[in-house]
């Protein structure tokens, strides 16, 4: 047997030789053989099948995404409508609450809505083509012995959605003499040493030399001011509002005078619910000086008969001087506690003093011509709203001789005939007196008295009037006020 050993020749370059005979080409892959017919139709026939599946599921998966985005789009759409119409609705619920602002200013005392059906009371609301398109209906709770409020609910809905319901729920106040801290029928002086917290009114003109945090209005453009005023106040005609106090930016004259008719009516209606209800809320003519009326902050007070006064010689700025005002307790009897009435409504046919710790609503009714005095401090339990006190006198409120140096009075105070004032006292003074709540006095109001130099020769050295903010929408029960509601708040309930 032979065997060839050959090198490398350079005329064959990478071409070498095979046993056998054949030729190689060295250092290349060695070529694939073709394939035979029937194995190329099979592989054709499996890369055609996945190309059918590849375009059958991509045709699904499309399909699907489409479905998808058409199904979120319609939800998106008909979610847009159902926040569209339930805004509307919305804006129908208030015009319900409009439409009660504007029913009232045409008919005063109404709270059926002109018709004497049961609630709700329902109203069609049209487009500015005239078409129904919705509803609203009203339910209406009346102001009543317990409320001087009355609350309006209104419910909207369009006709093509009426589950989209809209209720807003509006409180309405009447306006009343509560609104300021200070209000009067006639002139007044605000001192240099006064500071009034809360708006303040006169239906005449103002000498204001005080400070203030609230607008101060007169219902003139000018009068005439008198000695009682001070010095610079000859018969002068002044301003309606004048002074060395302020700010001057919170004055503002002339404006709508306020009315003082009320109280009359008011005595008469607080009467006849005290009457009604009894023991502990009706009081007749005590046969002695008068009643006391000593409220404690567990809710309850006990009335006094009033035995025996204390007399002081003075003057009165309203009427006759250098006489004997008996106006200060000595002894009373031993008198009945009693909680304070369910109604909130006390009336006293005699003069009444009152004083001590008011824990509830109620409010203090005296028969014309009888004052109401105030024994010592009266004030609330907590002065968050809890406690609303209102003192309606058929004559004057007086604080008389025998008070603390500071004393501390809480409450709205009412006098459609007198004044609220202390008498002067020659040489008799106090340091602070302190009010909390308003103040509507006929006359003008006197807490002190000055000399022609300026300085204070009777009263209280100080005073602080600082008005609750709770009696703006909460009147006192019974309080006098007028015909005329407005809208004290309002919020969407549903």
């Amino acid at each position: 047997m032979y065997k060839f050993f050959c090198s490398r020749s350079p005329r064959l370059g990478g071409v070498g030789l095979k046993a056998g005979g054949g030729l190689v080409n060295v250092g290349q892959p060695t070529p694939t053989p073709p394939k035979r017919g029937i194995e190329r139709l099979a592989s054709l026939r499996n890369e055609g099948s996945i190309l059918l599946y590849v375009m059958v599921f991509g045709a699904l998966a499309f399909s699907f995404v489409v479905t998808i985005a058409a199904t979120y789009t319609t939800s998106e759409y008909k979610a847009t409508v159902y926040r569209e119409n339930r805004e509307k609705a919305f804006q129908i619920a208030e015009s319900g609450i409009n439409y009660y602002v504007w029913h009232l200013a045409k008919n005063g005392l109404d709270f059926t809505d002109g018709t004497t059906t049961p609630q709700p009371y329902v109203h069609e609301f049209k487009n500015n083509n005239g078409d129904v398109i919705g509803y609203f209906s009203l339910i209406i709770t009346a102001p009543s012995g317990t409320s001087t409020q009355a609350i309006v609910e209104s419910t909207g809905w369009l006709s093509n959605q009426t589950q989209s319901r809209r209720t807003i729920r509006a409180k309405f106040t009447p306006h009343s003499l509560t609104d300021y801290a200070y209000v009067s029928n006639t002139s007044v002086w605000i001192g240099n040493d006064d500071v009034v917290h809360g708006k303040l009114h006169s239906n005449s003109g103002v000498r204001f030399d005080g400070t203030t945090d609230a607008p101060v209005t007169s219902a003139v453009l000018e009068y005439e001011c008198t000695p009682i005023h001070g010095s610079g106040c000859q018969n002068e005609t002044k301003p309606g509002i004048w002074g060395q106090g302020g700010p001057e930016t919170f004055w503002s004259f002339p404006v709508p005078a306020e009315d003082f008719s009320g109280g009359t009516e008011a005595l008469t209606l607080i009467k006849a619910s005290a009457q009604a209800y009894g023991d502990g809320s009706y009081f007749s003519s005590s046969g002695k000086y008068g009643w006391l009326l000593h409220f404690t902050s567990d809710g309850n007070f006990t009335a006094s008969k009033v035995n025996a006064v204390n007399s002081y010689k003075g003057d009165d700025p309203d009427g006759d001087n250098n006489v004997w005002f008996t106006v200060d307790v000595k002894t009373t009897d031993a008198g009945t506690t009693y909680p304070l009435p369910s109604n909130g409504l006390i009336y006293v046919d005699d003069t009444t003093w009152v004083d001590g710790v008011v824990n509830g609503n109620v409010t203090v009714g005296v028969a014309n011509g009888k004052d109401i005095i105030f024994n010592n401090n009266f004030t609330y339990f907590k002065r968050d709203g809890s406690s609303n006190v209102g003192l309606v006198s058929g004559q004057d409120i007086i604080i008389p001789h025998d008070v603390p140096e500071t004393l501390t009075l809480d409450g709205a105070l009412f006098t459609g005939n007198g004044a609220a004032k202390r008498y002067y006292y020659s040489g008799d003074k106090r340091d602070q007196l302190n009010l909390y709540g308003s103040i509507a006095s006929a006359g003008a109001w006197t807490w002190h008295y000055v000399s022609q130099g300026g300085s204070i020769v009777s009263g209280f050295e100080s005073v602080s009037s600082t008005y609750d903010n709770h009696l703006t929408n909460n009147p006192p029960l019974g309080f006098p006020h007028s015909s005329i509601y407005a809208i004290s708040s309002w919020e969407e309930v549903h």
